[in-house]
C-alpha cells in the first residue's frame, strides 16, 4: 500500500512516517496543502493522510480539489479540533474516516487495515490473493500451499499492483510511480530488476502463477507455462 502523508508537524510526521514504516507502509511524506494536492493528483496512491490545518492551502480545499480531479484515494483526515460539525465537515468534503489528535498509532494503523479490507480480492486478515499465492502486505510473506518466503519491500508492493491490476498489463511506468513514486529518479532497470526477483520468488515456493511480460506493453500476472513466465 502507497501512502500520502501531509503533515506540517515536525514532531507528528516523524512519528507517523516511522509507525508506517514499521509496518511495511511505503509512505511519501509532505508538509503543505499545495505540495499535498500537486502529489495527490498525481494518482498513484492508495491512501492519503491528510492534516485538516495546513500552511499555504488547508486539508479541506486539498480534498475538495481532489474529489473534483476525480482522485478516488481513500483520504483520512487529521485534525486537532475535535468538534462534531469538523468531522461533518471532512466527510460532506469526500473523507473516508477521521482521526482527532493526539490519537494511539493502533488506531490509525486499524483504520488503514479497514480500507485495505475495502478491496474484493483480500482473504481474512488482510491477505491478498490471485490464483494460488497470497500475499500478506503487513508481513511481506509470500506463499503457495504450504511453502512461504519473504519478499523486500518493493517486491511486495510490485505484487501487490499487480494483484490489484489482474485484468490488465501493467506498464514499467505505472510500475514507477507507484511502487517508488512520481517524481522518482529510479528507471526501467530497476523494475527489470525488481520483476526478476520476484519471479525467482514464486519459483522457490513451487507457484503455477508466474509474471507475464508483453513486449512493448508492461507485465501481467498469468499462471506459468513452460516453466518460464515471460513471453
Amino acid at each position: 500500500m502507497k501512502i500520502l502523508l501531509v503533515e506540517d508537524e515536525k514532531y507528528t510526521e516523524k512519528a507517523l512516517a516511522e509507525i508506517l514504516k514499521k509496518n511495511h507502509y511505503d509512505a511519501d511524506v509532505v508538509f503543505d496543502g499545495e505540495d499535498g494536492l500537486a502529489y495527490g493528483l498525481t494518482g498513484v496512491y492508495d491512501v492519503i493522510i491528510l492534516d485538516i490545518m495546513l500552511p499555504k492551502k488547508d486539508g479541506l480545499s486539498v480534498l475538495r480539489e481532489l474529489r473534483g480531479s476525480r482522485i478516488g484515494a481513500p483520504v483520512i483526515l487529521l485534525t486537532a479540533k475535535g468538534e462534531p460539525e469538523d468531522k461533518v465537515k471532512g466527510l460532506d468534503a469526500g473523507a473516508d474516516d477521521y482521526l482527532s489528535k493526539p490519537f494511539h498509532s493502533a488506531k490509525l494503523l486499524a483504520r488503514l487495515r479497514a480500507l485495505q479490507r475495502r478491496k474484493p480480492e483480500l482473504l481474512g486478515g488482510g491477505v491478498l490473493s490471485f490464483d494460488d499465492i497470497s500475499l500478506s502486505p503487513h508481513t511481506l510473506i509470500l506463499s503457495c500451499g504450504g511453502r512461504e518466503t519473504k519478499l523486500k519491500p518493493k517486491e511486495a508492493r510490485l505484487l501487490e499492483l499487480l494483484i490489484d491490476r489482474r485484468n490488465s498489463v501493467v506498464s514499467k511506468n505505472t510500475i514507477l510511480e507507484k511502487v517508488w513514486g512520481f517524481d522518482t529518479e529510479a528507471e526501467d532497470n530497476h523494475v527489470e530488476t525488481h520483476i526478476s526477483r520476484l519471479r525467482k520468488a514464486l519459483e522457490s515456493i513451487g507457484a503455477k502463477t508466474a509474471i507475464r511480460t508483453i513486449r512493448g506493453e508492461g507485465y501481467a500476472l498469468a499462471e506459468r507455462s513452460g516453466g518460464h513466465g515471460d513471453v
